[in-house]
């Protein structure tokens, strides 16, 4: 059985290129929610896409749910008390 890492994975540079007005979009949403940036909102909607789709994969569930919540790791929650 395939575990968790407790600790974040590491990352991959993925480049891309989308149409402009589904940039200007996620520009603006990031713009609005400033809570939000560009690397978490595709993180987001690649996870969520993938989770919708069914993949099986614990981590992408977790990197869904984590995107949506914001979820930060143990140690950094800890340290904010």
């Amino acid at each position: 059985m395939l575990q968790i890492p407790d600790h974040a994975p590491g990352s991959v540079s993925v480049e891309n290129q989308f149409p402009e007005d589904l940039y200007d979009a996620m520009r603006e949403f990031v713009r609005i929610h400033p809570q939000w940036d560009q690397y978490r909102l595709m993180q987001a909607a690649l996870a969520g896409f993938l989770f919708q789709q069914g993949c099986p994969d614990r981590a992408v569930a977790r990197h869904y749910l984590d995107g949506l919540f914001r979820r930060q790791a143990p140690s950094a929650c800890q340290s904010e008390r």
